[in-house]
């Protein structure tokens, strides 16, 4: 089965593992329930029917059942790698998180503002959209989230991903955005880059009118989105991919990348440098080192690294659980910010698109996270303004 051990791990084949045992596992109760029911039916037949009925829906329910309580396991996972970044829990939930919606509803929920342009010359390549809860205030105060869908960089739209998680946070007081980019092959790396540094600096110019803070944003995204959450929070103003506003500034306060692409020098086995070579960058590693090594964000960590959460599935069939694993050693490596990192047992590519009980978990462990990151921040500028204020008031003493 291939929510176990994928079965076909070379793209694009490797999206038909993906979605043949999403279902599996993420729904594995709802699975349960109709082998369970052709297992009775099985039993009512005669002969040889009967014993192959029992035997394989046997064998699925065995296997069902061990993927049944990787919901509360991923919690755990979670609940670890908020622990090791130094925030605090109250023991792992026994309960789902509630408040975590389907796409649809979120969407209708809490999206406001839809395809602002960021960048007009992009046409609908360049546009945003803004989700906030109804009635937030406009006082430039609510942290944000920019979210960086995924595609493997050719295909799809800021439409219908994380929007479980967009929606949890936007109903506890934060501003999302999700963002449109370039796709290749029509456009060619660093394209994808420079239009989500480019959100990034319109976001920080323009979210103070939406309610957002300008001076906290965080980023998040899965896949090839995860691959760009994590190198944007690894480039701040890196001039390579701000090519016309190198002034503008593109820093983030946190990073949460998804089951993303973090070293492209590797796996060729799963396809993943076929598709770069041919489609997304257009050169070879052999013949564009500097290129390949700047794009993949396990280079790329520094002094400046901000914290980040790494969450990625065992069963990946689509992107190997290595490269999550890599980026992480890297960062703990050589990083001075916090590092989280959790591993979701049996979880597939893509398994936060629907809002599962996985799901769930996820979105507030995200949230305990980035919140804990902001009263972090919020407690630095009490502390600057207090310093400032003290330093005004000797200053008048001095003076007067």
């Amino acid at each position: 089965m291939g929510a176990y051990r994928p079965w076909l791990t070379r793209w694009p084949w490797s999206l038909v593992n993906a979605l043949s045992s999403a279902f599996a596992s993420e729904f594995p109760g709802v699975l349960l329930g109709v082998h369970a029911a052709a297992t009775v039916g099985a039993l009512r037949s005669r002969g040889l029917s009967r014993v192959a009925g029992v035997a394989l829906n046997g064998a699925a329910l065995a296997g069902l059942a061990g993927l049944a309580g990787d919901a509360g396991r991923s919690a755990r996972a979670l609940h670890d790698a908020l622990g090791e970044l130094g925030v605090p829990t109250d023991g792992v939930p026994a309960r789902r998180p509630r408040g975590v919606l389907p796409g649809p509803l979120a969407r209708s929920r809490y999206l406001r503002h839809a395809d602002v342009a960021f960048h007009a010359e992009l046409g609908g390549f360049g546009t945003l959209d803004v989700w906030h809860r109804p009635g937030l205030p406009v006082d430039g105060k609510a942290p944000v989230l920019v979210q960086v869908h995924g595609g493997a960089w050719e295909r799809m739209d800021k439409r219908g991903q994380a929007e479980p998680l967009m929606g949890y946070l936007a109903e506890r007081g934060w501003v999302c955005v999700t963002v449109n980019y370039r796709l290749a092959p029509e456009a060619r790396w660093p394209a994808m880059i420079v239009d989500v540094k480019r959100a990034i600096a319109w976001t920080r110019e323009n979210i103070a009118q939406y309610g957002g803070d300008p001076d906290f944003i965080a980023i998040t995204g899965g896949s090839a989105g995860g691959h760009l959450a994590a190198l944007a929070a690894l480039s701040a103003n890196d001039p390579d991919y701000q090519p016309g506003f190198t002034d503008r500034d593109t820093r983030v306060a946190a990073s949460v990348p998804l089951y993303g692409v973090h070293d492209f020098t590797v796996d060729a086995r799963e396809g993943l440098t076929d598709l770069l070579e041919n489609t997304v960058i257009g050169t070879r590693f052999a013949d564009d080192e500097r290129t390949w090594l700047r794009a993949s964000p396990i280079t790329r960590v520094d002094a400046d690294t901000p914290p980040f959460l790494v969450v990625h599935g065992t069963t990946d069939a689509v992107v190997p659980v290595r490269q999550s694993r890599k980026l992480v050693a890297a960062l703990r490596a050589d990083s001075p910010s916090p590092v989280g990192y959790a591993e979701l047992p049996h979880a597939q590519h893509g398994f936060d698109f629907v809002a599962t009980a996985r799901t769930a978990y996820l979105a507030d462990a995200v949230h305990r996270f980035l919140s804990h990151v902001h009263r972090g921040y919020l407690a630095g500028t009490s502390a600057r303004a207090a310093g400032k204020s003290g330093r005004n008031r000797a200053e008048a003493g001095a003076a007067g």
